[in-house]
């Protein structure tokens, strides 16, 4: 099997896992997200993103999030004055969860449960802006259509916002701030990893877990995608710093290297 099933055979399983884990999330976070989110304005999104968001400027638009988890970034970016917001993601308790933030915020945020390869036509052309976060790609099995599936949801002259870490930190063997770097993997490695350690990165659960397969892609295959699917690169920038729960070893080793990026591309008129 090869192909669109084979990439339809392991979304599926890799929302299964996702799935699984959102009852943990919950457990975790939700508590503390509806406090913040009752507060008129309230922001989870960082010094980078903000900053990169205000820069493109946000008042009035429609704004997309592709696997938007349980949509606090999206209700950050309304907060910030974007107009439509919707957010996709392929598991039904995290799309709960955003749907329990937006009522608790009192904010006119829609969330969409669907698998990214199959988001309906519908929403073909809607979007100024669409953003993709920390731990999308590396879950996205054919990377050229998944980019084709984004670039389509965008209005000619739009853009789309990445902010995830680099690809680079496949290689390292994640760990604890004390734990020493371990090199596993090549950068150019196309094995696909898979994990079955679970998927709770707030408090580090552990549970029989489903299996996830997470995909290596080069920074170059991720540009690359994305301009063939008619996305022009804007803005491309490197970061030292650690976005994720995963690598603190690197971070702490201070190594130089790059553990995150941002990337803006903007589609042709």
């Amino acid at each position: 099997m090869n192909g669109p099933d084979r990439t339809k055979q392991l979304t599926t399983a890799n929302l299964a896992a996702w799935e699984q884990a959102a009852p943990i999330h919950r457990r975790h976070n939700q508590a503390h997200l509806l406090e913040a989110f009752r507060t008129p304005g309230y922001s989870c999104l960082d010094q980078i993103e903000t900053k990169q968001l205000e820069t493109l400027g946000l008042d009035g638009k429609d704004v997309a999030q592709i696997c938007c988890n349980n949509g606090c970034e999206l209700l950050s970016v309304k907060n910030m004055g974007a107009g439509r917001c919707v957010g996709f993601d392929g598991s039904p308790g995290f799309v709960a969860q955003g749907r329990e933030l937006a009522q608790a915020s009192g904010l006119d945020v829609t969330f969409v449960c669907t698998d990214i390869y199959d988001i309906d036509e519908a929403y073909a052309f809607n979007f100024d802006l669409v953003t993709i976060t920390i731990g999308v790609l590396s879950w996205m099995p054919d990377l050229p259509r998944f980019f084709s599936k984004v670039a389509n949801l965008i209005k000619p002259g739009g853009a789309l916002f990445i902010y995830e870490q680099h690809p680079i930190l496949e290689m390292i063997k994640p760990g604890d701030a004390q734990e020493p770097i371990d090199w596993e993997l090549s950068y150019f490695t196309k094995e696909p990893y898979v994990d079955t350690d679970g998927l709770d990165y707030y408090g580090g659960e552990k549970y029989d877990a489903k299996p996830a397969t997470s995909f290596s892609h080069t920074m170059a295959e991720i540009i690359m995608a994305s301009v063939n699917n008619g996305l022009a690169v804007e803005h491309f920038e490197e970061f030292p710093h650690h976005i994720s729960n995963c690598w603190w070893n690197v971070e702490e080793a201070g190594i130089g290297l790059p553990m995150c990026y941002t990337l803006v591309l903007r589609k042709n008129v």
